[in-house]
């Protein structure tokens, strides 16, 4: 097995970059001195930790222009989609900061014997980090900025294919003052990462990718009794009821299919549509998708770049070959194109029912699928039947209407109504069933790798 990696540009299809794996002996060691750095970080009042997240913020701003171009040389992302995601980071880091005293400060409370009683939020060590790829800033600092603040230390084992921006975010933490070790970009394979789990200095582990992969992550850091946050995707479901604005829903579902060129965790992948509106969205939305525009992803007019590997576009087809040999119906789309780059064209599939990829699964690329509902109770029925619950939408103009459902029976984490949006700083980022568990976000990420500790004291 080489112990080297090279990265890929996706659009060119030429080498960027050449990486050294490190050893496991090497990541050892990484570990050691984040856990040397955490018995001082720990100590450290919440209120400068949170001014380092604010440096952070300011770091990120001044560096756009690298980022953004390390985003979309490394893995195709639309330029202006990584202008976003920079400025969306910068927003994280500025939230944490602002939470941070009030999330993670002690709280007073009486004993039933008379005396009084502290709860404390204490850090516990380093936390290993496994993100991905396709939001190759957003999922390590969603993850390392609560976790620092919070106080511990954090290792992050990134994507192979986006190692040039996990070398990045390192330069980022040291360049905003957080200590050396505070945060370490390990260039490391999943083998490693995974043995790394059972080190005794790492006491967490979050996660975020495919759901067997997470499962797998899940079941080593069980052995040790460590916790995780899961979050594993989805193929989140938009419902467009009978009473929808169907100019919106097209609209906005097309925009929810294809960004970040279709490879988004939670994004539209399954549009259920009653009977009453099916003729009319399915017309609408296919001349949508006609409409888009495939290339350069530095081009101003480009609607979707390339696929960040072969091997993921390659995937992508079978799912809709296998889909289309189940029964389904390829109205527009589903041709790899003769062209230079990891292209993948906007595609419809129609007559997607169970037990086709396109209605069990998640088809990470800018394939659409399109299922019939009776009705409006029929609609959510179907977007239930799955084992994924990260993300969902309804589409309705009734408000009160669309939010009861949501509410009460859309079993999915995070629900868009008549819109769709990625994640936002004050509000919870998670899922549930094979979606995973835990929250970050909101307030709610910075407390999942903390000790709540209760101090009792006695009256005397």
């Amino acid at each position: 097995m080489s112990n080297s990696i090279e990265t890929i540009n996706p659009f060119t299809e030429q080498t960027l970059n050449t990486y050294h794996l490190m050893s496991y002996q090497e990541a050892e060691t990484a570990i050691e001195n984040a856990h040397q750095c955490f018995e001082e970080w720990k100590l450290v009042p919440v209120a400068e930790r949170a001014k380092l997240a604010n440096a952070l913020a300011d770091v990120i701003e001044e560096n756009k222009e690298d980022l953004v171009k390390l985003m979309v040389e490394e893995m195709g992302k639309v330029q202006t989609q990584g202008e976003q995601e920079v400025a969306v980071c910068a927003s994280i880091c500025r939230y944490t900061a602002k939470v941070a005293e009030r999330e993670l400060g002690n709280e007073f409370r009486d004993t039933e014997e008379g005396g009084h009683a502290i709860i404390a939020y204490r850090p516990i060590g380093v936390i290993l980090g496994i993100q991905p790829w396709n939001f190759p800033l957003y999922q390590v600092i969603r993850y390392s900025i609560t976790n620092l603040v919070a106080g511990n230390t954090t290792v992050m084992k990134h994507a192979s294919n986006v190692f040039g921006m996990a070398q990045k975010i390192q330069d980022l933490y040291e360049a905003a003052g957080f200590p050396k070790n505070a945060y370490q970009s390990l260039l490391i394979d999943g083998k490693t990462a995974s043995k790394c789990i059972s080190h005794p200095y790492i006491q967490g582990v979050n996660f975020t990718g495919s759901d067997q992969t997470g499962k797998k992550v899940a079941a080593e850091a069980g052995k040790y009794s460590k916790k995780t946050v899961l979050e594993l995707g989805s193929n989140d479901a938009y419902m467009v009821l009978d009473d929808a604005d169907l100019e919106l829903a097209i609209k906005t579902c097309v925009t929810a299919r294809v960004i970040n060129n279709g490879q988004t965790c939670v994004c539209a992948k399954r549009f259920i549509v009653t009977e009453k509106n099916y003729d009319a969205f399915k017309t609408g939305f296919i001349k949508a998708m006609q409409q888009l525009t495939l290339g350069d992803p530095k081009a101003e007019e480009t609607d979707i770049g390339p696929m960040a590997r072969e091997d993921l576009r390659d995937k992508l087809h079978k799912q809709v070959t296998e889909s289309v040999k189940a029964g389904a119906t390829l109205v527009y789309g589903g041709k790899i194109p003769d062209m230079k780059g990891f292209f993948y064209p906007a595609s419809v599939l129609d007559d997607v029912k169970p037990g086709m990829p396109a209605y069990d699964d998640e088809l990470f690329g800018p394939v659409a699928a399109l299922i019939k509902a009776k009705d409006d109770q029929d609609a959510m029925r179907i977007a239930n039947d799955s084992k994924y619950g990260l993300g969902g939408g309804i589409f309705s103009k009734d408000e009160e209407y669309a939010a009861d459902l949501a509410i009460k029976h859309f079993d999915t984490g995070m629900v868009n109504i008549n819109g769709y949006g990625l994640a936002q700083p004050n509000l919870p980022f998670g899922g549930v069933k094979n979606s995973g568990y835990g929250r970050e976000h909101g307030g709610f990420g910075i407390k999942e790798f903390v000790n709540v500790k209760s101090v009792m004291i006695a009256e005397q």
